[in-house]
């Protein structure tokens, strides 16, 4: 079965720098989207950035020119490269896979990770 585990979260300053990691297993799709979603206390699970299996990027407007989608094929793993860190970047962060193209709502998503926490301190 698929299985994505994140990892790579933790506590830092504002203006600091963070990489997540989600490495992934069991999947053979040939046409797929990986994303990864964030969900802060009290509110709803919100798109960050993703990545189809053509290598294709889309940012949230809140994040783009600070953070960085990468897949590592070869290791199956998909990174996102974090900088300039705010306090509202504050979230659970999470990987999702779907078969086919992408989409920024969480509902299209059938197989997550169990989440990474990050803490952007002011």
């Amino acid at each position: 079965q698929v299985q994505l585990v994140e990892s790579g979260g933790g506590s830092v300053q504002a203006g600091g720098s963070l990489r997540l990691s989600c490495a992934a297993s069991g999947y053979t799709y040939s046409w797929y989207c990986m994303a990864w979603f964030r969900q802060a206390p009290g509110k709803g699970r919100e798109v960050v950035a993703v990545i189809d299996s053509g290598g294709t990027t889309n940012y949230a407007d809140s994040v783009k020119g600070r953070f960085t989608v990468s897949p590592d094929n070869a290791k199956n793993t998909l990174y996102l490269q974090m900088n300039s860190l705010k306090a509202e970047d504050t979230a659970m962060y999470y990987c999702a896979l779907r078969r086919g193209r992408c989409f920024y709502s969480e509902y299209e998503y059938i197989y997550w990770g169990q989440g990474t926490q990050v803490t952007v301190s002011s």
